[in-house]
């Protein structure tokens, strides 16, 4: 009986790994320090590269800040399709950001990141490009009314307003307050603001 042997490794299977080892070491690198906080260097070292394999595979600083970005918004929590697709959008918004700023919880790393990274023009920029064509997109697809990329802002900022005071300055009343109290007071908010397209 013939030994199975196992496929071999690729070329194109190590350039995937590589460059997947190099996106999570930034991850990391720009969630704790920000994008002014850490150099290629480090994230190569960190990921076991040369910086000048970090520089063939993302160009740039900046290209591999704004893969990072994007790669911490392949998957929302709060705009994730199901809750797009929910019978009443609002409360599952609030129901979802109510979660992930539950306090046995950390920060999600790409908020993280954008909170770190503001005092950098460039990561500013390149934030605020990758913002509007992802979240601020998807966002704007659930509003029901006029206005829809500025409501869409809003909704935003609230967001990340809640997530600051709740989960990073842990502020009293909204870090112990009952989830289901958050809610229900949230929910309104989200409704008034997107004015979501009634659903069958």
């Amino acid at each position: 009986m013939n030994a199975v042997s196992s496929s071999p490794v690729t070329r194109s299977d190590k350039a995937a790994a590589t460059r997947a080892a190099i996106l999570a070491a930034a991850r990391r690198a720009f969630a704790a320090h920000g994008y002014d906080g850490v150099g290629l260097r480090a994230i190569a070292a960190e990921a076991g590269v040369t910086a000048m394999m970090v520089g063939r595979y993302f160009g740039s600083k900046e290209g591999l800040f704004g893969e990072v970005v994007a790669d911490t918004m392949r998957d929302p929590v709060i705009l994730a399709p199901e809750n797009l697709a929910a019978k009443d959008i609002p409360r599952a918004f609030a129901q979802a950001l109510v979660g992930i700023t539950a306090r046995e919880t950390s920060p999600l790393d790409g908020f993280q990141i954008l909170l770190r990274s503001t005092g950098s023009e460039t990561a500013a920029q390149i934030a605020r490009e990758r913002i509007a064509q992802a979240h601020q997109a998807a966002a704007s697809g659930a509003v029901g009314a006029d206005h829809p990329s500025e409501r869409a802002a809003i909704f935003l900022a609230l967001v990340a307003g809640f997530q600051g005071m709740r989960q990073m300055m842990g502020l009293d009343a909204l870090a112990k307050a009952d989830p289901a109290v958050l809610v229900d007071l949230l929910t309104p908010v989200l409704a008034e603001i997107l004015k979501p397209a009634a659903r069958g």
